[in-house]
């Protein structure tokens, strides 16, 4: 090591000759100065070399620092668990679950028996695992192996404190079969729920046009026509609509006020004798319902010979005003009424007869 260092310093001692040389002849220095310049040179070599030989020589980093003790084993105790099944909410429904169980033995008195250290470790890392899925749904496996992943990543003692023991790369999942029918039985619940608001919905309205709108035809009329304010003369028009509309709803017959919006009702009910008709068509009819209204309205009995001679006077007074429609129903409706003759009923005045005999009877 020190023959290297003097072939160093004197490398470098050569160096410094060469610039001395190099500078003096740029500088053109006097002859005198040339030897004085070497002569310093040769100087500062030697106390160089003077004080590498009282130095100690320097000691490498590498052979400075003690080798290193050996570092003992680190002991593992682990063992992987594979598809143990664990209780879930659901009853018939397990959770399969999976994971690395590491455990430390504790220290323990001389007299204590010896112990399967490991079987303690699982025994203690399921017992913990159970505690928590059998309060969790099956169809939320996903989530409850995150959680068990944070919960069994701490090293904890069993109830014999004989180990330590965690868990970790926990797998939670369910059975193929167990997640289709998990899947179907969710479907079901949802088209369920969704049935069960449509019925209730269905079940309101109904509620509401039988017991409020439909409740009478009067409410049905003003109900429609809060719907067509605009429209008051449909909204009348529509009347005798809507209390067949609502006598429909409540089982009942048109009451008798809402007849006369009717088509066809208020000709074809009976009339008794004397009762005045407080119906009359809100449209145009036939001429067959008008002959229908004037007989059902003249207050004569069918068995009254009035009533025949009644028409034949009507249709001949249809005849002279020039409706003849209405004579022809008039005449079917003689046609078809064709009493008895009783000989004890009652002779027709003689300025009646007369007038029948004119009209061709």
């Amino acid at each position: 090591m020190r023959s290297g260092h003097k072939i160093m310093t004197g490398f470098v001692a050569v160096l410094f000759a060469l610039l001395i040389v190099i500078v003096g002849l740029c500088v053109e220095w006097p002859l005198w100065s040339w030897p004085a310049a070497f002569g310093l040179l040769a100087v500062g070599t030697a106390v160089a070399l003077a004080l590498f030989r009282q130095k100690p020589p320097l000691i490498p980093y590498e052979h400075q620092l003690e080798p290193e003790a050996p570092l003992p084993p680190v002991e593992r105790w682990e063992c992987v668990i594979r598809n143990v099944s664990l209780p879930s909410i659901s009853e018939d429904y397990d959770f399969q679950f999976t994971a690395t169980v590491r455990w430390i033995p504790q220290d323990a008195s001389d007299d204590a028996p010896g112990i399967n250290a490991g079987g303690l470790a699982v025994d203690a890392v399921l017992e913990r695992a159970r505690r928590i899925t059998q309060q969790e749904s099956p169809h939320r496996s996903s989530l409850v192996q995150h959680r068990l992943n944070g919960e069994l990543a701490t090293m904890q003692l069993d109830e014999s404190c004989r180990v330590a023991a965690m868990a970790e790369r926990v797998q939670l999942s369910l059975s193929e079969p167990d997640r289709e029918r998990l899947e179907k039985l969710a479907t079901v619940r949802k088209n369920e729920a969704v049935w069960e608001h449509e019925r209730k919905w269905e079940q309101s309205k109904r509620a509401y046009l039988g017991d409020d709108v439909l409740r009478t035809p009067g409410s049905a009329v003003v109900w429609w026509l809060a719907k067509n304010e605009e429209k008051v003369d449909k909204t009348v028009a529509d009347i005798g609509l809507l209390a067949e509309l609502s006598s429909a709803a409540n089982d009942q017959p048109v009451p008798q006020g809402f007849h006369r919006f009717v088509p066809g009702l208020a000709a074809s009910e009976p009339q008794t004798a004397g009762e005045e008709s407080t119906s009359w068509p809100s449209a145009p009819r036939s001429p067959h319902e008008y002959a229908d209204f004037v007989v059902g309205n003249c207050g004569l009995d069918e068995d009254d010979p009035r009533r025949l001679l009644f028409i034949e006077r009507m249709a001949k007074a249809a005849e002279a005003a020039g409706l003849d429609e209405i004579r022809d129903a008039l005449l079917r409706q003689v046609d078809d009424f064709a009493p008895p003759q009783d000989a004890d009923a009652p002779e027709p005045p003689e300025d009646m007869r007369d007038e029948d005999e004119e009209f061709g009877h």
